[in-house]
């Protein structure tokens, strides 16, 4: 276990950061980058690919206006992959335009990373958003292979806290997301109208017919779709009442 801070080209902030490689080093680690105690907890999964501007403008909205400042509200921890990309790109953006002190808090497998001064050969690596607040780097060198260490750390961050799942859009990736939180007992909010994975599943949670791991998943008993064509209090609501439980 080695912590490290990598400064962001494009932020005057610093990222408090750790290296792991085992599951059980996880509750020690996160310690050590000051991430401790009990507090609601808010791991958002998904993504925001082939959406058209208007639509990344609409989901843009959503995090500046509602999730952030819930987020922020709730004095929550906010987890996702860190990259900067999509919906992690989307939250590390709005805390910055709201001000936010919420810690977020990014988990990413090593491989999939553009990092300085580490050479890295997988063709679809990504930077890290740089407005988190903390990056734990795990073990993996393919996009998925931080997913079950996602709903860990979320875990042990909310420490017997209420902690919910919010996935926008979403594509493979997200479908095992979706899993890994159902395995740690956590509720998903599945926003309805945002695209791919997040519309099947909904669809699936109104019976419609789509394929058999999203019908599987739909009667886990811990989704619930929230339709964003109602508005952006719909969406801030049901995961308010979650966080809150």
């Amino acid at each position: 276990m080695k912590e490290h801070c990598l400064s962001s080209l494009s932020h005057a902030s610093a990222v408090s950061t750790i290296q792991v490689h085992q599951m059980a080093e996880l509750a020690k680690a996160l310690k050590e980058i000051g991430l401790h105690g009990s507090r609601p907890t808010f791991v958002l999964v998904g993504g925001a690919s082939g959406l058209t501007e208007d639509y990344l403008d609409c989901l843009r909205q959503l995090f500046v206006e509602r999730l952030a400042p819930l987020a922020e509200e709730a004095g929550a921890y906010v987890v996702d992959g860190g990259t900067d990309a999509g919906i992690m790109s989307l939250m590390g953006q709005a805390r910055l335009e709201i001000g936010g002190t919420f810690p977020l808090v990014g988990v990413a497998a090593i491989g999939t990373l553009i990092l300085p001064n580490i050479k890295n050969s997988f063709s679809d690596a990504a930077p890290l958003e740089p407005n988190h607040t903390h990056l734990v780097l795990v073990p993996g060198c393919q996009w998925g292979d931080e997913s079950p260490w996602i709903a860990k750390v979320a875990t042990i961050l909310a420490n017997n806290a209420p902690s919910v799942t919010v996935l926008v859009n979403g594509g493979k990736v997200a479908l095992q997301d979706v899993r890994n939180s159902i395995i740690a007992d956590r509720p998903v909010v599945v926003v309805d109208g945002s695209g791919r994975t997040a519309d099947k599943l909904a669809a699936a949670l109104r019976g419609d017919e789509v394929d058999i791991e999203a019908t599987e998943l739909a009667t886990s008993g811990k989704l619930t779709a929230i339709d964003l064509s109602n508005g952006f209090n719909s969406v801030e609501r049901a995961i308010a009442q979650m966080l809150s439980a």
